[in-house]
């Protein structure tokens, strides 16, 4: 308990204030004493929240459904006034200590007083459940001890199950370690009775070990091992560990519920009660005799309270009152709280991630403050045409940013803000516009040639790194006044070499055939004339083309397989073209090597082109999603609920080679756009795709990094690997 402080009222509701129990981002909860003399732990909403119609009419919906609950391991609530300029919400006092309190201070409990507290605070939730009600907040901090059982407290931020919070979209609402994946994911999805059997699996996983199951420091860190990493349960007892285990399910499907719960504990035919009983687990002394001196000097102190203790500066009742407090400057509204919930007390970090630039706040700093927040760029084509990669490409970035924020070791974190460019070139120039007086400290991004034309001559003269990560525009290049250009994907004119390798290592031909399309432009004669200049194998290559305006491929097969072609390489980029190419091979009987690129990796492809499509083998500069890191694989399906796309690992791997500058640049606040654009160009780091090395701002090949071999097979493009691993293993 505290002293009240200068501003606390004198009476609320006809409950006189003695102390304060505790603050945080909702209000202040006193030890209040009724006219009757019972004592009450009475909560008051503060003014900002209390002004918000919608948090009102929330806050006077939960008091008409809390009040209708009913359970002795509840807290009852005796009165409320949810219409006061102050809403307020008074429950019975509990003199006991919080879990929180007993297990820091005590240390882990005994078997069968984990089992007597778990059975009550599941039989607590069952009866919150039963009411249509998620309490979406239980904690060591809100199970008070008494010495017949424990007590759920704390429904300020209980909902009716199905409904919707009336809290920012994409705010994380709970308090991190003891909050279930689905609300640490902070998305729009139904948190329901399972959220808080997760919560409750956290509680008893802390009190039967005295550590937290998902570990402990920065709040994101906390958040990331909740959604994607399994739960530490090492210290937990045998006994315990199963049941726990099952509470703390991924998917809410999976665990049992509370009733459920209750009954494992308690079923006299279970081991884990059978267990608990021949550890003397009797409710009357359920508690080991540490914990029960801290609960009998708890309840001395609440008999014993003196006159109410004002801070200095406190009037006391029939004086006059010391100056009001500060308010905000004329004209100045105070700082709105926008995206961004407490989840747990007043020095809680919160965290708020979603579109625009990621909030990350923290309540009350601890000494020394937060780390630095280094703000990302990212801009892509998210609603048009290249949709796809660019959605892929964010998600993978918000991947990395979550992954790095995760670290207990790095001392700064990072923040990423996007722009759907929808691959226009004035949309273009607004994104570069706004990130440069950001001042972010990289751009990742864009993802069409319109789009990169028009916003590099920004980030040049701001001397802010534009990291693409999927385009390859050959007129960037001519313009060799672009030094802040980072390209992390190989270059689109050295396509040849993974398809030369193959037909060098995996297939040796002498004789190559390629069919150049014409309706390609530069980019299919730069692979013909690549090919004609190294023949594959040291061998010959010859081309043949195909007029653009021809949909017959016959007349160049027929001329090819005269040749005696041992192998094709078909240099078009559209897949309905391919497709005719490839029947007409088919019909003339060629059964050797067929090699496209990876243009021509689309469904259409697979579909037009029929039998005659299996088994072609196309060079790409990106890797199978599916072949990287299998961390990365299920933390991207848990956060977005599908599949990683194309280009995500190396948008993933993009944010990890400029975290990487930050951190040799020391990682310190005042750090410049600048330095981390030269830093870039100097140094070599290790992606989830291939490593990432720089020769005049682009990504060095030289060791055969950054191609790779795909195969059609069946209706999939089966991932063959690194095309120079392949060759030389395949």
């Amino acid at each position: 308990m505290r002293p009240l402080a200068a501003d606390d009222p004198e009476d609320i509701g006809g409950y006189r204030p003695l102390a304060r129990l505790g603050a945080g981002g909702m209000g202040v909860v006193y030890l209040a004493r009724g006219a009757g003399g019972a004592l009450v732990a009475l909560k008051v909403i503060r003014a900002e929240h209390a002004a918000d119609p919608a948090f009102r009419a929330r806050f006077r919906r939960e008091v008409t459904a809390v009040r209708g609950l009913s359970g002795r391991w509840l807290v009852p609530v005796v009165a409320a006034d949810p219409e006061a300029r102050s809403p307020w919400l008074a429950t019975e006092f509990v003199p006991g200590p919080a879990l929180a309190e007993a297990v820091d201070g005590q240390g882990a409990l005994p078997v069968a007083a984990v089992r007597v507290l778990g059975s009550r605070l599941a039989e607590a939730l069952t009866a919150v459940h039963a009411a249509g009600l998620v309490h979406r907040d239980v904690k060591p901090g809100n199970v008070l001890l008494g010495l017949d059982g424990p007590r759920l407290i704390d429904f300020g931020i209980a909902l009716a199950a199905g409904a919707t919070a009336l809290t920012a979209p994409d705010a994380v609402v709970g308090t991190p370690g003891f909050l279930s994946p689905e609300q640490a994911r902070a998305r729009a999805e139904r948190v329901g009775p399972p959220s808080d059997v997760f919560s409750l699996g956290c509680v008893l996983a802390y009190a039967a070990s005295a550590r937290r199951p998902f570990g402990t420091g920065h709040a994101a860190a906390v958040l990331f091992r909740t959604v994607h990493e399994d739960p530490d349960l090492s210290d937990v007892p045998a006994g315990l560990r199963p049941l726990i285990e099952s509470c703390l399910a991924k998917d809410p499907a999976r665990r049992p519920t509370a009733a459920r719960v209750r009954a494992a504990l308690q079923d006299p035919r279970t081991r884990l009660a059978r267990d608990a009983a021949s550890a003397g687990g009797a409710a009357e002394g359920w508690l080991p005799p540490a914990v029960l001196r801290l609960v009998a000097e708890r309840s001395a102190r609440a008999l014993d309270i003196p006159a109410p203790r004002r801070a200095p500066g406190r009037p006391a009742p029939g004086e006059t009152g010391t100056a009001p407090a500060p308010t905000a400057p004329a004209g100045q509204r105070a700082p709105a709280r926008r995206r961004v919930l407490a989840v747990g007390g007043a020095a809680a970090s919160v965290l708020a991630l979603g579109g625009g630039t990621a909030a990350y706040l923290t309540l009350g700093r601890k000494s020394g403050g937060e780390p630095p927040v280094h703000a990302l760029g990212f801009q892509a084509d998210l609603s048009g045409a290249d949709k796809a990669d660019g959605v892929a490409q964010e998600r993978g970035a918000r991947l990395a940013v979550a992954h790095h924020n995760a670290r207990t070791d790095s001392a700064f974190r990072l923040a990423l803000d996007t722009f759907d460019d929808r691959g226009d070139a004035a949309r273009a120039r607004q994104a570069a516009e706004r990130f440069t007086g950001a001042a972010v400290r990289a751009v990742l991004g864009p993802n069409t040639p319109a789009a990169a034309r028009a916003a590099a001559p920004r980030y040049r003269t701001a001397r802010t790194a534009m990291v693409l990560v999927s385009l390859d525009d050959p007129q960037l290049d001519e313009d060799d006044t672009l030094r802040t250009l980072r390209v992390t994907r190989a270059p689109e004119r050295l396509l040849a070499v993974p398809l030369s390798g193959y037909l060098s290592s995996v297939r040796p031909v002498d004789r190559t055939a390629v069919l150049d399309d014409r309706a390609a432009g530069s980019v299919g004669s730069d692979l013909a004339d690549a090919l004609t200049r190294r023949p594959p194998n040291e061998g010959t290559t010859r081309v043949y083309p195909v007029p653009a305006g021809s949909d017959d491929f016959s007349p160049a097969v027929r001329a090819a397989l005269a040749d005696r072609a041992q192998a094709v390489v078909f240099t078009g980029t559209s897949a309905d073209r391919a497709a005719r190419c490839a029947r007409a091979l088919a019909e003339a009987g060629f059964t050797g090597p067929r090699l496209g690129t990876w243009h021509l990796m689309r469904p259409d492809f697979l579909r037009q082109g029929g039998a005659a499509a299996q088994g072609w083998v196309f060079g790409a500069p990106f890797t199978d999603p599916g072949s990287v890191s299998g961390t990365f694989r299920s933390a991207y399906r848990a956060a977005y609920g599908t599949a990683p796309g194309r280009w995500a690992p190396e948008a993933y791997d993009a944010v990890g080679l400029v975290a990487r500058a930050l951190e040799s640049l020391g990682g310190r606040a005042g750090v410049s756009a600048g330095a981390v654009a030269e830093r870039l160009s100097d140094l070599t780091y290790q992606g989830l795709a291939k490593p990432l090395r720089f020769t005049t701002g682009r990504i060095d090949t030289l060791r055969g990094e950054g191609y790779f071999l795909y195969q059609t097979a069946g209706n999939v493009f089966r991932f063959l690997g690194r095309y120079d691993r392949f060759t030389k293993h395949g």
